[in-house]
C-alpha cells in the first residue's frame, strides 16, 4: 500500500498544503480497510507533523498494525503511540 508521491516526505507535504484533516482521513481509511484490525476505539489526532494514535486496543497485533499503517502514510518517525491496552485479564 503506497500513499502520496514518493518524492516528498511527510513534513514537505504538510508545508505544501497537505492538511491534518486529509492525513487523519487517510489513516482512518487505511485502518478501516484492514479487516484484521479492530480500530473502532482508536482515535487519530495530529500535533504538527506527528500523528497521535490514541484510544484503546484489544490485542498487541492491533497496536502493531495500526502503527505500521500510520507509518506507511506519514513515516515511522512521525507516529506516536498513545493507545491503551484492553487485554483480557486471566
Amino acid at each position: 500500500m503506497k500513499f502520496g508521491p514518493d518524492n516528498y516526505n511527510h513534513e514537505e507535504r504538510c508545508a505544501q498544503g497537505h492538511s491534518s484533516a486529509s492525513t487523519i482521513a487517510t489513516i482512518e481509511a487505511a485502518l478501516s480497510a484492514d479487516p484484521d484490525i479492530d480500530s473502532s476505539a482508536i482515535e487519530i489526532r495530529m500535533l504538527g507533523p506527528v500523528v497521535l494514535l490514541e484510544g484503546y486496543i484489544s490485542n498487541a497485533t492491533d497496536r502493531e498494525k495500526a502503527i505500521s499503517l500510520a507509518a506507511m502514510i506519514v513515516g515511522e518517525e512521525n507516529v506516536q503511540d498513545r493507545m491503551l491496552s484492553r487485554f483480557p485479564t486471566q
